[in-house]
């Protein structure tokens, strides 16, 4: 990129005098950047027809100086082993409120440790832009997955602090707690609660693989504070993350315009037979569980695979985890667990989908002679993103010359639940090869800034129209 984001606040700052060139007062407008912030400047109309390009040389460094925190040595392309509420996750927390305390920050938590950082402003008012930062906690994961957006955030917030630029409206930047759900399922628990889809007591009593409940991992952390859940207030909330898919990369496109996010179900299975001897049980007498979960898994694959309604599939099946009880090599198994998670773009199609994997459970009860017992943990409706804000996207890529398209995002993100309370929507940027929730997960520092300057050109292209509709 030709000149740096700090140019051109350097250039607003000298330009904010509070009046535009016909004497009104001028308008605001906003910059944003990643799954972190919406920062509020005063700035003239002539300043925000302007190029601002985004910083690049600074990526490299502060990804490696944060992916410290919960980087697993026993990984040797730098993944992150950083899980929700752990002692590797809050020292990440502490290193950013560190980083914000350090240019006057104030941060505030809520009940279930979704951390709230406001910048110094001289007018406070309720109704608050922004938009949501995470990293993601997961195990071996990726160092760009939510990490892109809470880091661009931060240097957006120092470049406007070193220029002593104050704000009209307050500045925020939100952690929200367990995004991922690797640890305490289900996914967007913490910004679920905040959005009033689930309540306090419900998350705090999620338990991990170990029995530890949620509450009792957060007060261990010492970040349960007493900002009252729904408080902020959102006027609008953008994301930008990477894409964590091959399309944009296949197609050669720079920018992914997300509308909204496919829907979600997910569930646990446990699929109970008969422990018997590997030699002396013949086969049509076997009650074997894993063979019973071997069959689903192959039933629902081939019906998701055959969907070929555009070049990914609109059906989507996935079987994470899988465990045997008691194994043995000569045992046939007695009881298998397991997580199902299935996804559509059309929620009827959705119902669909899951109405199938119940004919499949019948058919292993016949076929096997086995127990199954589904529980479903999860059900995220299909989310329509706020079309003005897809607008100020899309307009902002088209006026740069970008290559883009408008997608789906497959992935679920906090912006799925805030999107009931304020008006959403995600920009996207390609990965290397599509790969996320993996250690060889990588963006550019090119894209990185790409993806940085299609927000904030969409955001100031929005800064005359505060009263974004839901």
């Amino acid at each position: 990129m030709p000149s740096l984001i700090r140019e051109a606040v350097v250039e607003v700052a000298s330009q904010a005098s509070g009046e535009n060139s016909a004497g009104n007062i001028s308008p605001l407008g906003y910059i944003g950047c990643a799954e972190g912030l919406l920062w509020w400047i005063s700035l003239t109309q002539q300043t925000q027809q302007e190029t601002c390009h985004a910083s690049v040389h600074r990526w490299p460094a502060i990804v490696v100086k944060f992916n410290d925190h919960g980087r697993d040595r026993r990984y040797p392309n730098g993944g992150s082993n950083r899980l929700a509420l752990t002692p590797e996750d809050t020292a990440g927390r502490q290193q950013l409120i560190e980083w914000c305390a350090d240019i006057g920050c104030h941060v505030r938590s809520d009940a279930v440790g979704n951390l709230f950082f406001v910048a110094p402003a001289h007018v406070t008012i309720w109704h608050l832009p922004l938009s949501a930062a995470t990293w993601i906690p997961s195990r071996k994961g990726g160092r760009f997955d939510g990490v892109l957006g809470v880091l661009a955030g931060l240097e957006v917030f120092r470049t406007l602090h070193d220029h002593q630029i104050v704000t009209e409206r307050p500045l925020e930047l939100i952690v929200w707690t367990n995004e991922e759900g690797s640890r305490f399922a289900p996914a967007m628990v913490a910004s679920g609660t905040y959005a009033g889809v689930f309540t306090v007591e419900e998350t705090l009593a999620r338990l991990d693989e170990q029995g530890i409940s949620f509450g009792q991992a957060l007060e261990e952390t010492g970040m349960k504070g007493s900002l009252p859940i729904g408080e902020p207030r959102l006027a609008s909330f953008l994301e930008l993350h990477i894409e964590q898919g091959p399309v944009l990369e296949e197609e050669g496109l720079d920018i992914g315009v997300v509308t909204g996010v496919q829907g979600m179900r997910w569930f646990d299975l446990t699929i109970e037979g008969s422990a018997a001897h590997a030699g002396t049980t013949p086969m049509a007498y076997r009650h074997d569980a894993l063979a019973a979960a071997a069959r689903l898994i192959d039933r629902l694959y081939a019906i998701a695979a055959s969907d070929t309604s555009d070049t990914s599939g609109d059906s989507k099946v996935t079987f994470g985890c899988l465990e045997i009880d008691t194994p043995s090599r000569n045992v046939i198994p007695a009881q298998v667990t397991m997580t199902v998670d299935l996804r559509h773009v059309h929620d009827d199609q959705l119902d669909a989908l899951e109405a199938r994997f119940y004919s499949e459970l019948d058919a292993l009860v016949e076929a096997f002679g086995v127990v199954v017992t589904p529980q479903r943990l999860w059900n995220s409706p299909v989310v329509a993103f706020n079309e003005q804000c897809i607008a100020s996207i899309e307009q902002a890529t088209r006026a740069r010359g970008i290559a883009y398209r408008r997608m789906l995002s497959g992935a679920g993100h906090d912006a799925v639940y805030v999107s009931r309370v304020a008006p959403t929507a995600m920009i996207f940027i390609p990965c290397r090869d599509g790969i996320s929730h993996n250690e060889a997960e990588y963006s550019t520092p090119e894209q990185c800034a790409l993806g940085t300057q299609v927000l904030c050109d969409a955001l100031l292209h929005n800064a005359n129209d505060l009263e974004v509709t839901q």
